[in-house]
């Protein structure tokens, strides 16, 4: 009998009432976690334009780049001398075929060449910009008024707020009216058209993301959605750039972002957007285009703070979950945020 007792359950009492299963804390939702979006298109696509080649690497491209072009050279002109000498009138047809081909790349050139001006006055507007809120300076204000309108003067959709900001350019007397005066007249309305260039990239992003199941589709798409929209962001604001200055732009925009780890995933932006829209619960595709989509809406709001003759007044930036609601209303659901 003694056996028994020993044998059977040892009864603790405890003073007190213990925790009940109202307290208990909840159980962790690892596979959820686990499927949670990452955005991992966008991250990519932020990734591979914000690397920058190693010196060796640039060194290799430069040299066989040169290399090429010597050995294509010698051999175009070996081509048509021996093909005058046998066929004049082919080998001169040929060489005029050459050199009308010369013509389009230095017309080509001439083309870069003049992007990069452009992107280099808008630099230095931005810095002038910045020189005259950060010292009050009402000369550097006025001339920084004087340099923005007659770059503007030419925009038919500006006419009306350039003859505004003209009337009214002598009247203030102090640099930070004046700055305030020239962004509400002239900067404001270009910024309602790059918003909409940013609102059409998320929304292709967040699309092609949702519904193609290709391997790297989404990161083709991404990239290619985000040059596109950065290079017509520059457009809008009068910085238009050709190839070379579009990728040097989506560069300096992902190298900021990814520096900054704006590209993150599981702050409060992307968390309020998955959390207001059903579909993006439901399905890890359609949570992964609206957490791309809402990346690529951060790449555009960068871009335009980039592209932009002037930093932001107080109050102006466009803030990201107001961007992608409307680029993403009736795409996924009614609600996004």
């Amino acid at each position: 009998m003694a056996d028994e007792k020993r044998r059977g359950p040892v009864v603790i009492e405890m003073e007190g009432a213990g925790p009940g299963p109202a307290e208990a804390p909840p159980v962790p939702d690892l596979g959820g976690a686990a499927e949670a979006p990452t955005g991992r298109a966008m991250q990519v696509a932020a990734t591979l334009a914000a690397r920058r080649p190693s010196r060796l690497a640039r060194w290799f491209w430069g040299l066989l780049t040169a290399l090429v072009g010597v050995v294509v050279s010698a051999f175009a002109w070996n081509f048509v001398t021996s093909l005058v000498a046998s066929t004049p009138w082919l080998g001169w047809a040929v060489a005029a075929l050459m050199a009308a081909f010369l013509l389009v790349v230095l017309a080509i050139v001439v083309k870069e060449a003049a992007a990069f001006s452009r992107l280099s006055r808008m630099d230095h507007l931005h810095a002038l910009a910045e020189e005259a809120l950060s010292l009050d300076d009402l000369a550097k204000a006025r001339d920084y008024g004087a340099k923005i309108a007659a770059m503007y003067r030419g925009r038919e959709e500006l006419r009306w707020h350039l003859d505004r900001f003209e009337a009214r350019r002598e009247e203030p007397f102090d640099a930070v009216t004046l700055m305030a005066l020239a962004e509400a007249e002239l900067v404001s309305p270009l910024d309602a058209l790059a918003l909409r260039e940013v609102e059409a990239a998320a929304r292709q992003v967040a699309t092609v993301t949702a519904l193609v199941p290709l391997a790297f589709a989404d990161v083709a798409a991404a990239m290619t959605a985000n040059i596109r929209m950065i290079r017509r962001i520059a457009e809008v604001y009068g910085g238009r750039s050709g190839t070379l200055g579009s990728w040097r732009l989506l560069r300096a925009v992902m190298t900021h972002l990814v520096a900054t780890g704006a590209v993150a995933v599981g702050d409060d932006m992307v968390g309020s957007v998955l959390g207001g829209n059903v579909l993006a619960r439901l399905s890890r595709r359609f949570g992964e285009g609206v957490v791309n989509g809402a990346l690529t809406a951060r790449v555009g709001v960068a871009a335009m703070e980039v592209c932009r003759p002037m930093p932001f007044g107080a109050g102006r930036r466009p803030k990201v979950t107001g961007v992608l609601r409307r680029a993403l209303t009736g795409l996924f659901g009614d609600k996004t945020e």
